[in-house]
């Protein structure tokens, strides 16, 4: 079963986000920031990650840096979740290792077509 985590300050979106990645057949975890999150890839690395850029303690664009220059951090697929949607910070989370990059609100079928792009879930799979 693939596993993905949840790195975003809102409990909200959080839930939101389980319930849809849950319905895609795959684990969920949870962190509330960036620091809990690298924490959390430390101990289980996952196969996705979706990602919010602004939340304290650490944010995305940081979590993202430094999960990539940490052992095995080049594995997951890493999917920003924002409310950014200038052009110069799409680049920048690209350039730093993100691999998609989608606009909050999300719903299932833009999340499920995101996941087949990168290859987590079959074409043919149904929403």
């Amino acid at each position: 079963m693939n596993y993905c985590l949840i790195v975003d300050d809102s409990r909200t979106i959080r839930k939101v986000s389980r319930d849809i990645v849950e319905s895609l057949a795959f684990e969920v975890a949870e962190a509330e920031n960036g620091a809990a999150g690298l924490a959390s890839c430390r101990t289980r690395m996952p196969d996705v990650i979706l990602l919010d850029w602004n939340m304290p303690v650490m944010d995305g664009y940081s979590f993202l840096k430094e999960l990539r220059k940490t052992p095995g951090g080049e594995v997951p697929k890493v999917v920003f979740c924002t409310t950014e949607n200038d052009l110069k910070n799409i680049t920048q989370a690209l350039e730093a290792g993100a691999d998609e990059y989608i606009m909050k609100p999300f719903d299932k079928d833009i999340l499920c077509a995101k996941f087949q792009s990168l290859g987590l879930l079959p074409e043919a799979f149904s929403v």
